[in-house]
């Protein structure tokens, strides 16, 4: 569960997004077009975005202290929230009020560089698709056989499923605006302007909640997934001296990305002696960090008398996808 692959993803995307925001703007102020200028807010906020990835991943490293034990790694979620805001806010709701002031005074595009707006669009669309390609790249080195519907909602690792959605935003974005713009330059009617513009805005309003929500989920604290949950199980319960006879219940929770808490009681028999059960236990600990070697496990192990009850939760029993 190596970082490398965000970061990749995520500094392809800045590099597109800053020349797409400078060629954007300079084809706003020859034209006028207000799908341009939504356009290089949104790649501007996706500049910024990405930055903010960039420096919550860079946070997220710092070593623990007293006041955080368990260290920084959900900085990484704090900031991918905050993503969330800047693109409802600067992209989206900034969209939706320059499309609102275009309907109320429609204009055509302005100038003679009125062809400007159709090369910068198709120029951007291929650095979108490229930088969007990387992304999709990145994520399916850990996607597995998983949907992308479920690899966003499933992915304890923010930086992918972030750039997926924006770099994937940035091209239906690009689409809306290249229509809008178009049909204005076919019409005269700068109403169809205004259109392309408030589609970008629904849009980028839409992907900002989907990532709040998400960001969200793992701020609060989310278990591990149920491949892991049964690795780590299956792991405890592997003694071959018997010391240990079951999981009797456990709980997980991810500190971070690559970091994963967990507390167990495990079952043992009644006449180990303590040296035995710790013994036991130190194996125990072992054999789990070997389970899941992308993970650092914080792992706390409770030895009690196996006394058969205490079933494991439903969603433990229930089978990995």
């Amino acid at each position: 569960m190596s970082t490398e692959g965000g970061t990749k993803a995520i500094i392809a995307a800045l590099l597109a997004n800053t020349g797409i925001a400078i060629t954007k703007f300079i084809a706003f102020l020859l034209t006028g077009s207000s799908s341009m200028l939504a356009e290089s807010v949104h790649s501007v906020a996706d500049s910024g975005n990405q930055g903010l990835l960039l420096l919550g991943g860079k946070r997220s490293k710092r070593k623990a202290t007293p006041e955080h034990p368990f260290g920084f790694g959900r900085e990484r979620y704090v900031y991918a929230f905050i993503v969330s805001i800047v693109l409802f806010s600067v992209g989206g709701l900034f969209a939706l009020y320059e499309a609102w002031h275009k309907w109320a005074d429609p204009h055509g595009l302005e100038g003679k560089w009125w062809w400007v707006p159709i090369v910068v669009l198709l120029v951007a669309i291929g650095m979108e698709g490229m930088s969007f390609r990387t992304a999709v790249k990145e994520s399916n080195h850990t996607r597995g056989e998983q949907s992308w519907p479920k690899f966003i909602r499933s992915a304890k690792a923010p930086e992918l499923p972030v750039i997926l959605l924006e770099d994937f935003a940035a091209l239906l974005g690009l689409i809306f605006a290249l229509f809008g713009v178009g049909l204005t330059l076919l019409t005269g009617n700068g109403k169809w302007d205004a259109v392309g513009t408030a589609a970008i805005g629904f849009l980028l309003v839409a992907v900002a909640i989907t990532l709040a929500v998400e960001m969200k989920s793992l701020l609060i604290g989310e278990s591990a997934g149920l491949d892991v949950i049964h690795k780590i199980r299956d792991a405890l319960e592997s003694d071959t001296t018997d010391a240990v006879t079951r999981v009797i219940h456990m709980r997980t929770l991810h500190l971070g990305p690559e970091e994963l808490l967990v507390a167990a009681k495990l079952g043992v028999g009644r006449r180990e002696h303590g040296d035995e059960i710790s013994s036991a236990i130190n194996d125990a600990e072992q054999r789990a960090r070997a389970a899941v070697p992308g993970l650092t496990l914080v792992l706390y192990l409770e030895p009690d008398i196996d006394r058969g009850s205490a079933e494991p939760a439903p969603w433990e029993r229930a089978e990995a996808p």
